[in-house]
């Protein structure tokens, strides 16, 4: 029988690393990373990266593989996993799975992709029509490709109506077939048992944890590590330069100001992600099991997935 995925996740800051790191050496395991800024090289201090001695202790997979610059979407991450799962196990070894991204931590759970493929001229034509006329044409074009209706769209969002377009009009088909075809898909993993831990904490000690992270960050470097990512291109990745720690950092370097206002800014919208992230996983994350931590207390690697 094949052996279980293991996923654990949880917020921001909540104590994910250390927890994977005793699992995987006590079960002989190697860990896959689904956060979605642990991809690319250089941005290592505000991602609270794993170091490389941590590294040494447990391979890790899917960390550092693209340039800041460089974009990676889910449908390659996927087939990235993938693969690294097949790798792992071709060795006999169990698989971690450790990160917060939500869509990323998904992949492994249900599809998140399908097979179109949009031509990239397609896109920069509609790209161009959205910045030259504005929404609403490309809007009336959408709801003519489907009389029934746009379901729950986002019409007030350009990107989201931009992308239901392009997709109608490559697949010649609806928003609503284009959905059932969707939910047809086989799941990424067939036939395998998934086990999922949320590790999670209470609000106060949370907190505490953020703002002791934010300060080491900065004391680390942090400036400097944008500062060089910055000439590395960092600004032409604009998931990468919006990230927490990084956007705040960007604007302090271009508007001025102290290092107080700077940390008390990157705790602050590292709380609001914190709130976000607790939304989903209650409302999006399918039955898993939450094991809440307490402050000194060490949790019990071994029992945390209960096997």
């Amino acid at each position: 029988m094949t052996a279980p995925l293991h996923l654990l996740t949880g917020c921001t800051a909540v104590g994910k690393t250390g927890l994977a790191l005793a699992w995987a050496e006590r079960f002989d395991a190697e860990i896959v990373s689904c956060d979605s800024l642990l991809f690319y090289r250089g941005m290592d201090i505000g991602t609270a990266k794993p170091t490389a001695a941590e590294r040494a202790r447990v391979p890790h997979h899917l960390i550092d593989i693209v340039e800041v610059e460089e974009r990676l979407d889910i449908k390659r991450y996927a087939a990235l996993a993938r693969a690294a799962v097949a790798e792992i196990e071709a060795r006999g070894r169990r698989v971690l799975v450790v990160g917060g991204s939500g869509f990323y931590l998904k992949s492994f759970l249900e599809p998140v992709t399908d097979e179109i493929e949009v031509d990239p001229e397609l896109r920069a034509t509609l790209e161009a029509r959205l910045a030259g006329e504005g929404l609403a044409p490309l809007l009336a074009q959408l709801r003519e490709l489907n009389p029934a209706g746009l379901g729950g769209l986002d019409v007030q969002n350009p990107r989201r109506v931009l992308r239901a377009l392009e997709r109608c009009l490559t697949a010649g088909e609806t928003l609503a077939e284009l959905a059932r075809r969707f939910s047809e898909q086989e799941p990424p993993y067939p036939g395998r048992e998934v086990r999922v831990v949320e590790l999670a904490r209470e609000p106060d000690d949370l907190r505490a944890r953020i703002a002791a992270r934010v300060r080491a960050m900065l004391d680390a470097g942090l400036i400097d590590e944008v500062r060089t990512l910055r000439r590395w291109g960092l600004e032409q990745n604009p998931s990468a330069a919006g990230a927490i720690g990084y956007r705040e950092t960007l604007a302090w370097l271009d508007e001025g100001g102290d290092r107080a206002a700077l940390e008390a800014a990157i705790v602050a919208n590292t709380w609001q992600l914190v709130r976000k992230q607790r939304t989903w996983f209650r409302t999006q994350l399918a039955e898993h099991r939450v094991v809440t931590l307490a402050p000194g207390v060490e949790a019990d690697a071994a029992g945390l997935f209960r096997g």
